[in-house]
């Protein structure tokens, strides 16, 4: 039998307001966008910029904000995103992974600590010294190096790379082709070539931290590379050698932090930011997309543009770069009026 909840039900699970015809009877079957919801679907808008799209939905009922007016059946919840993403765990199918064990095609060195329940899939390889947590999930094609230490309920999801020494805290996602612990770039020049610096330090993952596909982040030269708890951390972004990235900070695709720079709490990297080395980003701040940030960041600022500066004068900035063809004109006809009157 199909799993389902009433909208009832779902108003109690998220203290969202029921709202509608018969809204507490209609029986909700599954989840999905508004522009694909069929009957017993649940779908949400939390934008009120795309309310038209409500008008063609079939959705059965839809998760919305407040100032959203809706006559038909609906939860009004002051944060519609949120209060979705709740409801979608509880219909979301499981996540196949493999069964507590040691797959026949794993390597698991000898002096390896296994926890209770670990999960180790086919074609992982798992080096000495190493220690694992309880209900820890190596899902395949792992590579997990020497003296690693990895916390309880991780998974770690193909071709994943866990260099030697590098440390995971507890509940760690790593999707596919993440590395951790590559060597960090440095080089010194010798007068003829660059001589490679020794990547002698590690990488440390606190608790509750997800790190997006084919992300990389780099051991540190020297003490450590370091990703506080409860960082999220998209795909393709590289994070280099000595690099700390405070507590809840979220960092968006393509990023690239250069080596030694320290991001603070709560912080939000856009989508393509690019940062010098050495420097400081306080808490609480904002780098807006395709921001090139070369200099330290005080804490609570919003920068954006290239060089990034306060984002209000970045915008206004780019809002004059598009008068600049009549500003041009006008310059023009002034010289032309400049030089008839120097004629006359």
């Amino acid at each position: 039998m199909a799993f389902s909840k009433t909208l009832k039900e779902l108003a109690e699970l998220t203290g969202a307001t029921l709202s509608g015809p018969d809204a507490e009877s209609v029986v909700i079957l599954s989840v999905g966008p508004l522009e694909q919801a069929g009957a017993n679907t649940l779908s949400f808008l939390a934008n009120k910029k795309y309310r038209n799209q409500l008008e063609t939905s079939t959705a059965a009922a839809v998760v919305i904000p407040p100032m959203i007016e809706y006559d038909k059946p609906c939860l009004v919840s002051k944060n519609p995103y949120l209060d979705f993403v709740k409801i979608v765990y509880l219909f979301a199918p499981p996540i196949p992974v493999p069964e507590p064990g040691v797959h026949a095609m794993a390597v698991v060195h000898p002096g390896a600590k296994l926890g209770k329940d670990v999960a180790i899939g086919p074609f992982c390889v798992v080096g000495e010294n190493t220690e694992i947590g309880d209900r820890t999930v190596l899902v395949a094609q792992v590579y997990v190096g020497e003296q690693v230490k990895i916390g309880n309920d991780c998974c770690l999801y193909p071709q994943v790379v866990l260099r030697e020494r590098c440390v995971l805290g507890n509940r760690v996602i790593l999707h596919p082709g993440v590395v951790i612990g590559a060597d960090g770039f440095g080089f010194a020049p010798d007068g003829e070539t660059y001589k490679k610096i020794p990547q002698i330090g590690n990488v440390v993952i606190e608790d509750d931290v997800e790190i997006g596909a084919n992300t990389t982040v780099d051991r540190a030269a020297l003490g450590e590379t370091r990703i506080n708890h409860g960082s999220k951390i998209d795909n393709l972004i590289m994070i280099a050698h000595n690099v700390k990235i405070g507590s809840n900070t979220v960092i968006a695709g393509q990023a690239g932090i250069s080596g030694s720079t320290k991001i603070g709490n709560n912080a939000m990297v856009g989508g393509q930011v690019g940062t010098a080395g050495h420097i400081h980003i306080g808490n609480n701040t904002i780098l807006g997309a395709q921001a090139g940030i070369s200099r330290d960041v005080p804490d609570g600022a919003f920068v954006s543009g290239y060089m990034a500066r306060p984002h209000k004068e970045a915008m206004r900035i780019l809002g004059e770069t598009v008068r600049l063809p009549g500003l041009r004109k006008k310059v023009e006809d002034l010289e032309a009026r400049l030089k008839q009157l120097e004629k006359e």
